[in-house]
């Protein structure tokens, strides 16, 4: 069994928390706990805007605070983010969120990162076999 509390690993497992432009994640689980997944608490700073494109991940995120908007890049549709809204990239969907206040997000990755990903000029993570 896996135990984690998020305000210790923010305290004191800085290598779980990664931050980037007005954003930042708490990978509560990574690659390295073998449970085909990543499991990440997100926070998306009120304003801010960011576009990417998992092209060798599938994501779902669950709202859990606050309020903006996710548009797929590919069509053109734009829905609501609120809490209690899902998404799920099951196509490797280019995408953009807008957040319009803080946004609190409860994120899954598959396959799940390792904790050393960063996102490259097209909005992807590299695939896990360029990490290792």
């Amino acid at each position: 069994m896996i135990v984690r509390d998020f305000n210790e690993i923010v305290k004191s497992e800085k290598d779980r928390v990664t931050s980037d432009a007005k954003w930042t994640s708490v990978r509560m689980l990574l690659a390295n706990d073998n449970m085909g997944f990543s499991f990440h608490i997100t926070f998306l700073e009120a304003g801010s805007e960011h576009t990417f494109h998992y092209k060798n991940h599938f994501e779902s995120v669950y709202c859990m605070q606050g309020t903006g908007r996710i548009t797929d890049l590919a069509t053109g549709e734009t829905h609501e983010i609120k809490p209690g809204v899902m998404y799920a990239l099951d196509q490797h969907d280019k995408h953009t969120v807008v957040a319009d206040e803080e946004l609190v997000m409860a994120c899954c990755f598959n396959p799940p990162v390792t904790g050393t990903e960063v996102h490259r000029e097209d909005g992807s993570y590299a695939p896990a076999e360029e990490l290792a």
